[in-house]
């Protein structure tokens, strides 16, 4: 897993009807100490009410993704299983 921050949702008119009523927001990994954004935007399925600007755990295995979703035949990569509260590292509160 790894700590992600939601930058928008994600939209679609058309999708793999295997994917309807899921919802899919558009994350970035950040650099936990600075904030700073790392790597591409990537889309992510949402299992836990996110919104835009929630500091999120994304899991990035598909095995457990499919359980998150209750869904065996689903492909997935990245999932939004948790929002954050706050999160430390060394003793040091780095919540934004």
């Amino acid at each position: 897993m790894r700590l992600a921050r939601v930058v928008g949702n994600v939209v679609s008119t058309v999708k793999e009807r295997g994917y309807y009523g899921y919802k899919l927001m558009l994350v970035e990994y950040f650099d936990p100490e600075s904030g700073v954004p790392q790597g591409p935007r990537m889309i992510a399925f949402d299992c836990a009410d996110a919104g835009i600007g929630d500091t999120v755990l994304v899991n990035t295995d598909g095995g457990a993704g499919n359980m998150l979703l209750n869904d065996d035949f689903a492909i997935v990569d990245l999932v939004i299983c948790g929002v954050v509260d706050s999160y430390a590292m060394e003793g040091r509160n780095l919540t934004e």
